[in-house]
């Protein structure tokens, strides 16, 4: 387990860096065709972007999910799991909430520990075990744990910068005049290839680091609880009855603990979730090594 979770830490921070390379090429080819008071000014945008979904995408993530607070007395079930989690895990008491949906999921969100809160639908309640709702609740705690909220929201940032930056070198090529134009077109034809390309990579970054803070909550769940079977026991539930909430919403689809989205094929290469029976496989081979 321990392995698992250095190994997943390490490939983040690989990726990370990966990330934060390509927007400085992008940032130093817009200031090529376009000077440095471009580029200072649309990351100037793509911070005040980027601290307003840092300060405020909590909130919005249960707002937009129809996530409603719970209390001890509401359900004693929950809670207790919950707060013998955090006992366990040396981490504030986080706040409770419960989605009225069918799907079995759940997701967390909170820019650090004082600031988390857990949510489940009450197709996860109803049928779930002690033990599997256990192992998913120690797995959204893993992601509190890890800052992995942070890192989710630092990533998604990250490619929202890379967007505007796009957009910018596609919606200033329109705008050029053909003088600039013939001067400095090979510059121009890069730039055009770049920002289409962009996004697609940004996303495709983004999807990587998404799925390895996955297993990594899947590790950390599993040393909390020191029972990787509570958690595949509930993956396989999930798998069978299927995760894809009512009310569909992909802006916040990668803070939950299954896919929420409906769809096949394109979708789940695109999925910000590993595939589930791989999840499955990694937590037996972590049982077998406990």
């Amino acid at each position: 387990m321990y392995s698992a979770i250095a190994s997943n830490k390490r490939k983040t921070v690989f990726i990370l860096f990966g990330f934060v390379v390509f927007i400085v090429a992008l940032s130093w080819l817009l200031g090529a065709i376009y000077g440095r008071t471009s580029t200072y000014f649309v990351l100037g945008i793509g911070l005040v972007y980027a601290l307003a979904a840092y300060y405020s995408g909590s909130r919005l993530s249960l707002a937009v999910n129809g996530a409603e607070q719970t209390r001890k007395a509401d359900n004693p079930r929950l809670w207790r799991i919950v707060e013998n989690l955090s006992i366990t895990d040396g981490l504030p008491m986080p706040k409770v909430y419960i989605m009225n949906d069918p799907a079995p999921n759940a997701f967390a969100t909170g820019r650090d520990p004082n600031h988390s809160a857990v949510c489940v639908t009450s197709g996860l309640l109803d049928i779930m075990d002690d033990n599997e709702l256990e192992g998913v609740l120690a797995h959204e705690m893993g992601h509190v744990k890890n800052y992995d909220i942070r890192v989710s929201m630092v990533t998604f940032a990250l490619a929202a910068v890379i967007s505007i930056i796009a957009d910018f070198i596609l919606q200033m090529t329109w705008f050029r005049s053909r003088d600039d134009e013939n001067n400095n077109q090979q510059l121009m034809i890069l730039g055009i290839v770049a920002a289409i390309v962009a996004p697609l990579v940004a996303t495709l970054i983004q999807l990587a680091i998404s799925r390895k803070r996955e297993y990594l909550a899947d590790a950390t769940g599993a040393l909390t609880t020191r029972y990787p079977e509570g958690l595949a026991s509930a993956l396989a539930k999930i798998e069978q009855s299927g995760s894809a909430l009512r009310k569909q919403n992909t802006a916040t689809a990668h803070f939950f603990f299954a896919n929420p989205l409906k769809g096949h094929s394109l979708s789940n290469l695109l999925s910000t979730h590993p595939p589930i029976d791989e999840r499955i496989k990694r937590l037996k081979q972590m049982e077998d090594h406990a």
